[in-house]
């Protein structure tokens, strides 16, 4: 590997060497710094959520998107994601920062398929049938905002 090789070629894990160096320096506007890394980031969101809320008592829609969004917490979370944010009735969350494991990606797809099958579960528990979520994970580089937690990551 180059000596200026910040990320292993073959699992994308970042080299302490580099890890520690850009962690340790400081830049001097106070402004976050910021490092390539490779991440996985997952997409999911609820199958017809705007037909399906439409004509339902507004407090049983937010209900329905808490329960959806702790559901997508616990599943992200039990395969090492982190939840990114929310936006409507998607999530993003991500794998590969903070912490970087060396199958990332198969982290975030298996929390995807699982993710889908467990919205399924939350439709026929909430008695709404054809509640179905859709999901989709992409690996690659991207900037990564260090320090930071949940929003403002990737």
């Amino acid at each position: 590997m180059p000596a200026e090789a910040r990320f292993c070629d073959e699992c994308g894990a970042a080299l302490e060497a580099a890890a520690s160096a850009s962690t340790a320096a400081a830049r001097p506007d106070g402004a976050p710094q910021a490092e390539r890394r490779l991440v996985s980031v997952l997409f999911t969101d609820l199958v017809g959520h705007t037909s399906f809320s439409e004509g339902r008592d507004a407090e049983d829609v937010r209900e329905l998107l808490s329960r959806y969004f702790e559901t997508a917490r616990t599943v992200i979370e039990r395969y090492g994601g982190t939840v990114e944010k929310f936006i409507g009735d998607a999530v993003m969350a991500v794998w590969g920062t903070p912490v970087t494991q060396e199958d990332d990606a198969e982290r975030a797809v298996r929390a995807a398929l699982d993710l889908v099958d467990a919205v399924h579960a939350l439709g026929a528990e909430a008695d709404i049938g054809g509640l179905r979520a859709r999901a989709g994970v992409l690996t690659g580089e991207a900037a990564v905002t260090l320090g930071a937690e949940g929003q403002g990551m990737v």
